[in-house]
């Protein structure tokens, strides 16, 4: 799950985003307007977190020129302004949810579930391959009745493979599905967390295999 956090003071930030990393996400983290537009037409984003307090003026004026593109990503905004008067603004400019700080992660991470539900946004149902189950919602993996546990860069190379079966997925597609805009990557770490991954599928009965695409991806297949 991609998240881009949108927010200028860098404590914050960066509790937070370690906070959300710890649950298996990538974020991409930018601290002002100008840049949370760029990061949006350049990525793909499941949800946003949004300040409103920013350098270049309030949060709440990228929601209304992204539902003008027909962006549907859903949008939390976070602000120490938590007036009634506030969060129903928020609303109106077609934020999908508005946290007043500060809050608790555990209470974030239960609003961005909620959002991720909604149709348009995230299919509730799991996904089935072999004897391979992943699901959506809570972003865990089972196989059979056990739960199937992977470190969380490995848990996204499984679940962005998952999500495109029997297609080709390239390099650069993973990367941007695994890391984030300011992690720096080496060049054969998607290797090996593939290599990894691979190791465990077959130790654990999945029925699927990943097969290397030679100089363009990998794809995730059902055993024969």
């Amino acid at each position: 799950m991609r998240i881009l956090l949108v927010e200028d003071e860098p404590e914050m930030a960066a509790a937070l985003g370690e906070a959300l990393k710890n649950y298996d996400m990538i974020v991409d983290h930018v601290g002002s307007l100008a840049h949370a537009e760029e990061a949006v037409s350049l990525n793909a984003y499941a949800a946003i977190l949004l300040d409103r307090q920013l350098p270049d003026g309030d949060g709440l004026t990228i929601v209304p020129r992204l539902r003008a593109k027909g962006a549907g990503v859903p949008v939390i905004v976070l602000t120490a302004r938590g007036e009634l008067a506030d969060r129903v603004t928020g609303l109106d400019k077609g934020a999908d949810d508005y946290l007043a700080k500060p809050f608790a992660v555990e209470e974030l991470l239960a609003r961005l579930r909620a959002v991720l539900r909604r149709p348009l946004n995230m299919p509730s149902e799991p996904l089935n391959v072999g004897n391979l189950s992943f699901d959506l919602i809570n972003r865990e993996a089972s196989i059979g009745a056990n739960r199937f546990d992977l470190p969380r860069r490995e848990l996204l190379v499984l679940e962005t493979l998952l999500r495109r079966m029997g297609r080709t997925v390239l390099r650069s597609s993973l990367e941007e599905a695994v890391y984030g805009i300011d992690d720096e990557i080496q060049s054969n770490a998607l290797d090996t967390h593939v290599s990894r991954l691979r190791r465990k599928l077959t130790e654990s009965g999945a029925g699927v295999e990943i097969h290397a695409i030679r100089g363009v991806g990998y794809l995730l297949k059902r055993l024969s």
